[in-house]
Parts: C-alpha cells; sequence; structure tokens
C-alpha cells in the first residue's frame, strides 16, 4: 500500500535533483503523515492523514479520555 493521505489522497511527487553543474537525478517528495485515531464509521480506527487535512479540520481526532458517564462512581 502506498503512504497516501485517506482523506485527500496527498502523496508523494517525484521530481530531479539539479546540481550545480546541472546534473540531474531523480528525487521524491513525500507528504507529512501522522498516524491518528479517528471515528470511521462509528469504529475507532488507526489511519494516515496529513498534516494539512489536521491542521484544517477535516479530521476529528479521538482522545483517549473516557466519557464521564462510562467511568463508575
Amino acid at each position: 500500500m502506498a503512504r497516501s493521505c485517506s482523506v485527500c489522497g496527498k502523496d508523494r511527487s517525484v521530481g530531479n535533483n539539479v546540481s550545480h553543474a546541472n546534473n540531474k537525478t531523480k528525487r521524491v517528495w513525500r507528504p507529512n503523515l501522522q498516524n491518528v485515531r479517528t471515528t470511521l464509521g462509528g469504529t475507532v480506527r488507526r489511519v494516515l492523514v496529513c498534516t494539512r487535512c489536521l491542521r484544517s479540520g477535516r479530521v476529528a481526532k479521538v482522545t483517549g479520555a473516557r466519557p464521564a458517564s462510562l467511568v463508575a462512581s
């Protein structure tokens, strides 16, 4: 499976390293992907999400804290 954002589909982009002598070799730019716990279809899952989607609020992170209604008193 390719490392790409599960929300926007952003994946690697390719181009050239260009030296001072104008020699060209292939290189890749990889997106900044983070492993995030989020709810998908009512279940909590870990997905790879780019930081642009995290920052813009396209993904709601799930915290590890349990709601007060589930904690026994």
